[in-house]
């Protein structure tokens, strides 16, 4: 038996046995792996801190711990992204296009959010135009 520390998509953290790492790949694989809190499906493993064997039976230590300060940092960098998104409006990859017409008064001033390419970056930024890259999401590229 396995246990894994498992969390979904909004963040609620639980945990969950399994008979072996190949049964909890083939539950997640299946889509049978879901949130004990809300019922999501979109359920990962969380990142753990294994224990090891200590040098007399029973003992045991742990290895690595999350630090505070980064999961205070996620938190934070979610929010943020999370009232960005819940309060502009997403021009997707026409966000240069967009944030030109706002800047020279073309359309009216509103808050926007999209994707843009190094170059239309790089641009907006030589001509004038006020912008700043949402954070990505470390724990989404893990």
């Amino acid at each position: 038996m396995i246990r894994y520390t498992l969390r979904c998509d909004r963040e609620h953290e639980f945990e969950a046995w399994f008979a072996s790492s190949a049964a909890y790949d083939a539950a997640a694989a299946a889509g049978e792996n879901i949130c004990v809190v809300c019922g999501s499906t979109k359920v990962e493993k969380a990142i753990m801190a294994p224990a090891v064997a200590g040098s007399r039976a029973g003992e045991s230590m742990t290895l690595a711990a999350v630090d505070p300060r980064q999961k205070a940092f996620l938190t934070a960098v979610r929010e943020f992204r999370q009232k960005v998104t819940e309060n502009a409006d997403y021009v997707g990859n026409r966000f240069a296009e967009e944030a030109r017409k706002i800047h020279y008064q073309e359309t009216p001033s509103r808050s926007i959010y999209g994707e843009a390419t190094p170059d239309d970056a790089r641009s907006l930024a030589e001509e004038g135009v006020s912008f700043h890259p949402l954070p990505p999401l470390p724990d989404k590229a893990n």
